[in-house]
């Protein structure tokens, strides 16, 4: 595909945090931003079930910089049901206070990236892409979105806006290893989703993301 048929947004932010998911406790950001997170901002930009957003580059624009985070967090998730149950027992409810507990997070602090990607229209779909892509440049220029992005967790939060011609990818090349691609549902499933990983590289401060891998045992 060339390259210039694929949208750009730049998106910064104070923090981010993309976490590794081997990191059970505490929460560890990969370096750079995953493309699952890359998909995310793009849908909180613009989204519309006509199509499905295809992330090709992440270019990292400033140096891989960490923060150590403490937060108190609850240790239980809560739920509408939960509430529900609560309400019809009586028993008072929920004490927070109980459940709480500190966590690290080693975040990442003063980012900045170039998302590069593209929309893959649904097959029974008869619109001409071309007419989502223009919205999406409208939206970005603009800086409007369908919901706040953010990066990685939902407490931080993101901007973005189009590119001004001066973004450079930070000159920096490394192995990132085994890096979390995307989660893949099955069509008509109950929205429960299968991690899918690849080795990543970064290369001139670029993230080129190859497509979704196939299935352990696919054809």
């Amino acid at each position: 595909m060339s390259g210039s048929t694929l949208l750009e947004v730049k998106v910064w932010g104070e923090l981010a945090c993309f976490t590794r998911p081997e990191m059970k406790v505490e929460r560890v950001s990969y370096p750079v931003m995953t493309p699952s997170a890359a998909r995310g901002v793009l849908e909180a930009i613009f989204w519309k079930p006509e199509f499905t957003w295809i992330v090709h580059e992440i270019w990292v624009l400033r140096e891989i910089r960490y923060a150590s985070v403490l937060r108190n967090e609850i240790s239980t998730r809560q739920s509408f049901q939960a509430a529900r149950g609560w309400e019809a027992s009586g028993t008072g409810g929920y004490d927070a206070p109980d459940d709480r507990t500190q966590r690290h997070t080693l975040a990442l602090r003063d980012v900045e990236y170039v998302i590069r990607a593209d929309m893959r229209l649904r097959a029974d779909v008869t619109d001409d892409v071309a007419k989502f892509r223009d919205q999406f440049r409208r939206r970005a220029r603009r800086g409007q979105c369908y919901s706040m992005p953010y990066l990685g967790c939902r407490e931080f939060s993101a901007c973005f806006g189009p590119l001004d011609g001066t973004e450079r990818p930070l000159a920096l090349s490394d192995q990132l290893g085994s890096m979390l691609h995307d989660l893949e549902y099955d069509a008509g499933g109950r929205g429960t989703g299968r991690p899918r990983f690849f080795e990543a590289r970064l290369e001139g401060g670029v993230l080129r993301v190859p497509p979704m891998p196939q299935p352990i045992g696919a054809a």
